[in-house]
């Protein structure tokens, strides 16, 4: 490898595209070498599902694995227990690639982070092994609680991404696509006070909690026919009562609202909570919430860098297209705040068949499964080439900068 480069130190502002190929194949070899650790190491985080900020054993591995390297990770990076970062390169563009590694609640892995963490990892390392010789800096970070804890918001508030003129990271899906559906979210934490009574001796007495929530449950069901159709609002039931001959009186629900972006999520948070607190008035009980942050926004991808990962998607025999009625992806991610920090990607790797939804339990068999493994080796390279894209040509990065610039200013 060192070889090849060796001759002119660094590809200076433009490699020509014989140079680019070779170095690309050179991080694909980088990758393969590396293939069966990265795999191990994906099915370890399977077998190990941890939730928000407690992915202490992930933590450990792929730190640990990143001093196997040579790279001399920073542990519990930005204040957060979980969180890491290491480096590679002295000068040149800041490329950043990210690893997630929480889990669901239940069902572990169905939206399987085990593989974009190795995935990340390997780019990372694959990237690593030709920065000082492509004349190229690189931050590989590990990004914990993407699953409402929003961990990449507070490492970005911290100084993360200070620095960094791209990022990335690879989702895993049951189809390849230049990007997902993503929207704007915020989480809702709802309480209703009432008073408690014998449902049988004194119900006349009670001020019924759960009456309250059950309402307020509804007038959102009834909300739901007059949203827009890129909007979601949905819910569950935490606390519900005692016992059945107790007038309930305290309930609590919590609610994820969702819209196109943030300008249009704020009118829709005014709307849910006329509901929620109608069934307080109408229960005679008191109802207080709370806007749980930090609240994810939606991708803004950056077409330069989505035109380079499916060109090289399509080197390995992969062919990512738009989403579509028939192939989307809808969700949130706090990969959408990073995105209007710094130019930033978030494509789908297929590693299940096409119509198995994330966050099921059949996409968690399929994230620890020969396509699964397929799609952390495949995830890996298509990353790192994107990566060798951005340094080969300092003229890419000016133009995904000044593309990012006019996206964030017409939001």
């Amino acid at each position: 490898m060192y070889g090849l480069l060796q001759g002119s130190g660094t590809m200076g502002n433009k490699a020509s595209q014989k140079e680019i190929d070779a170095i690309k194949d050179l991080v694909c070899d980088e990758v393969d070498a590396r293939a069966s650790m990265l795999i191990e190491a994906s099915h370890a985080i399977h077998a190990n599902p941890e939730l928000n900020f407690e992915e202490h054993f992930a933590h450990e591995l792929l730190t640990g694995l990143l001093e196997d390297e040579g790279l001399s990770p920073t542990r519990n990076a930005y204040d957060l227990d979980t969180a890491f970062e290491a480096s590679a390169g002295s000068s040149g563009p800041t490329v950043a690639v990210l690893c997630e590694y929480d889990a669901l609640p239940d069902i572990g892995h169905a939206c399987g982070h085990n593989i974009i963490a190795t995935a990340g990892l390997g780019a990372g390392l694959a990237a690593a092994a030709v920065a000082e010789q492509m004349g190229g800096r690189l931050r590989i970070l590990g990004t914990p609680a993407e699953e409402g804890g929003g961990g990449k918001v507070f490492m970005a508030d911290r100084g993360a991404f200070e620095g960094v003129e791209a990022a990335m990271m690879v989702h895993p899906a049951a189809g390849d696509l230049v990007r997902m559906n993503t929207i704007a979210i915020q989480r809702l934490h709802v309480a209703y006070q009432g008073k408690a009574a014998h449902a049988a001796a004194a119900p006349h007495r009670g001020h019924n909690a759960l009456d309250a929530a059950v309402l307020g449950y509804q007038n959102v069901a009834a909300l739901r026919q007059h949203i827009r159709p890129d909007e979601r609002i949905h819910g569950i039931f935490g606390e519900s009562g005692a016992k059945p001959n107790i007038v309930p009186e305290r309930s609590s629900m919590e609610w994820y609202v969702r819209s196109k972006n943030a300008r249009t999520l704020e009118p829709l948070k005014k709307r849910v909570l006329n509901c929620l607190e109608a069934g307080a008035h109408a229960t005679s009980c008191t109802m207080t919430h709370d806007w749980i942050d930090p609240y994810y926004a939606d991708m803004v991808d950056n077409e330069t860098i989505c035109t380079l990962y499916a060109a090289n998607a399509h080197r390995l025999g992969r062919d990512p297209i738009e989403p579509d009625n028939e192939n989307k992806v809808v969700g949130s991610t706090d990969m959408g705040n990073v995105s209007y920090l710094v130019p930033s990607i978030h494509p789908m790797i297929a590693v299940a068949p096409h119509g198995v939804p994330i966050h099921t339990p059949d996409f968690a068999t399929h994230a620890r499964s020969e396509t699964g493994d397929q799609g952390v080796i495949d995830g890996a390279k298509i990353m790192a080439m994107t990566i060798i894209d951005l340094w080969a040509d300092k003229q890419t990065i000016e133009v995904a900068q000044d593309e990012f610039r006019e996206a964030i200013e017409a939001s």
